[in-house]
């Protein structure tokens, strides 16, 4: 029994694998995530750029541990990969829109 409750976890491998939604799902949750990372990492800039970098890093050590159990999970795997292209993408375009304000 303990077999079978482990292995419902992963989908099955002769399943085809719904990249057309999956996709779509994490686009529109990666340019979410983008957007809110990005507008609260600049609202926090404007109070100190250090705190920006903390806050940041101690969110997302925070999320971590919960998406890396998460990522086996049929349809969360789409939106984990949306989440980490988000944050990824919001901190390029904030180390980018920093250095131009140098």
């Amino acid at each position: 029994m303990g077999d079978e409750s482990a292995h419902r976890a992963y989908p099955d491998p002769r399943e085809p694998t719904p990249w057309a939604p999956g996709l779509t799902v994490s686009v529109i949750v990666g340019v979410l995530t983008a957007v809110a990372v990005y507008v609260f990492g600049i609202a926090l800039t404007r109070v100190h750029p250090t705190l920006t970098i903390a806050v940041n890093l101690i969110a997302v050590s925070g999320i971590a541990p919960t998406l890396w159990r998460w990522r086996a999970t049929p349809v969360l795997r789409w939106v984990i990969g949306g989440v980490v292209a988000g944050i990824a993408t919001a901190w390029v375009v904030l180390v980018i829109t920093g250095l131009a304000s140098l």
